[in-house]
């Protein structure tokens, strides 16, 4: 058995969650890095704690836990080959148990390497902060001496950047929650060593409960680090020029591992047929496809394809229909009862744009409007296997006012437009039933949207840009407190 290592050494910064996915998430997309982890093999000492494995051959070896030289966590169980005690089924159990540990150990180190270079760049930030709030205080002083012209511009300068300081103060506060995971799982390394000294003495359920709540809470910190309010969004990144001049594009948010196909539809009415090419590096250079037909038109350039289905409007109607790629069959059609459609309620680009279907972190949503909204826009989270609509949110945004609209972590950003100068200006969060209007240019490089939806996996912003494919780097912004977890 290969030797499980653990280690924590996760530092949650604020700043540092401003992520730069421009430089992680595209170039991966198309196919341009591959970066890969990897864990030392048996019987090899770990360069960043000199730990050397025992021999696999002999029995357990004590679990214990402690610090590299840059303070992060270092914990360490060796365990024998799987041949050994191979009838033993609380062995078993506890094998099971750190396996779960080791994937725990991996989210770990991804989380790790997420923050580790930004929490360096917080660092530097604060110093800089304070340092220039100290000369701009030197400056305010002595402002006589200063040309007015000057002092003004430092003075709106240090304005906003005043905000950041108590910001980083939060960070602080919020670096105690990767102390209670080390703590955690220092115990848990104490539990383990005991039990080989004991091993049939111990609760293996009280055991897996542990593990299983830790998992869990690693899980939940993970999914916050991936979320966050959008503060910006880069320039268009044009992948393919191709199609009308309305239509969708899109991959699988929930696709597994390696899988990379991009699904492709033309128009936005009185189309049946739906592209679907084995990867983005096919899409961008080839025009091999497969062709699949649709049991019915769609409606709009709503779509979206998520766990292996598309999910679509039905042309001229208020339906949603499932349709399953693998079995080429309608798994599921359901209603969204007093949606507008046939362009009754589109966006402000028209194109029966009534109901526009999306993926965030969370899930699957609907967005459209109805008599009773007064023709706002109307927010459905929707069971994606059932297609009933779990909760909906009432907004006060037209529809017919919206140029385009996607999701992000429960929060629906509006476009005040399609054409010419575009920016996002309409936020409303579902979390708070709550809206506000921001001001996020969105660069409009070919001068109409007709599609822009958002995808959690990549994180970016997918559209259709007047017969252009492009692409959107999405800038997010989120702070982590103790007591959310």
């Amino acid at each position: 058995m290969s030797v499980p290592l653990l280690k924590i050494g996760v530092v949650l910064s604020t700043m540092a969650m401003i992520t730069n996915w421009m430089s992680q998430t595209l170039p991966s997309l198309v196919g341009l890095n591959s970066t890969k982890l990897s864990v030392a093999p048996p019987g090899v000492p770990d360069r960043s704690t000199g730990v050397l494995p025992a021999n696999p051959e002999e029995s357990w070896q004590v679990y214990s836990s402690a610090q590299d030289s840059e303070g992060r966590c270092v914990c360490t169980v060796v365990a024998p080959q799987q041949t050994m005690c191979s009838r033993d089924a609380r062995t078993k159990q506890l094998r099971q148990l750190l396996e779960k540990v080791q994937n725990m150990t991996q989210s770990i180190q991804n989380l790790d390497q997420r923050t580790q270079k930004d929490l360096q760049y917080v660092q530097r930030m604060e110093v800089q902060l304070r340092g220039l709030e100290s000369k701009f205080k030197q400056v305010e002083e002595s402002h006589k001496q200063n040309i007015a012209k000057q002092y003004k511009a430092i003075k709106t300068k240090m304005e906003e950047l005043r905000p950041m300081i108590p910001v980083l103060e939060e960070y602080k506060a919020d670096a105690k929650l990767v102390m209670q995971f080390k703590e955690e799982v220092k115990n848990l390394t104490s539990v383990l060593s005991e039990l080989q000294e004991e091993i049939g003495a111990f609760d293996y359920e009280e055991l897996h409960n542990r593990v299983s709540n830790l998992e869990e809470r690693l899980r939940a910190c993970m999914q916050k680090l991936a979320c966050g309010k959008l503060t910006g969004i880069s320039d268009a990144i044009t992948i393919k020029t191709s199609g009308s001049r309305y239509g969708s594009w899109m991959t699988d948010p929930l696709a597994p591992d390696g899988d990379t196909r991009v699904w492709y539809m033309d128009g936005y009415h009185n189309n049946r047929f739906v592209r679907e090419y084995k990867s983005m590096a096919d899409f961008m250079y080839s025009d091999n496809f497969t062709s699949h037909r649709l049991p019915h038109p769609w409606s709009g350039t709503g779509q979206v394809v998520y766990n292996g289905s598309i999910y679509f409007n039905k042309f001229q109607s208020n339906t949603i229909i499932k349709f399953d790629f693998k079995t080429a069959t309608i798994s599921k059609s359901g209603q969204l009862d007093y949606a507008g459609y046939n362009n009754r309620y589109h966006y402000s680009w028209g194109g029966h744009s009534d109901i526009d279907l999306m993926v965030d972190e969370g899930g699957l949503w609907a967005i459209y409007a109805t008599n009773q909204n007064a023709g706002n826009i109307v927010i459905s989270k929707i069971n994606p296997l059932n297609l009933q609509v779990i909760k909906s949110y009432t907004t006060n945004h037209p529809k017919r006012s919206a140029g385009e609209a996607f999701m992000i972590c429960g929060t629906l950003y509006v476009t005040n437009g399609y054409s010419g100068g575009t920016k996002v200006y309409y936020a409303f969060h579902t979390n708070s039933s709550t809206y506000e209007y921001i001001d996020i240019p969105l660069q409009n490089k070919y001068s109409h949207i007709s599609m822009l939806d958002y995808n959690p996996r990549d994180r970016a912003l997918y559209a259709w840009n007047n017969g252009h494919q492009v692409l959107y780097n999405v800038t997010l912004f989120h702070v982590i407190r103790s007591e959310e977890l």
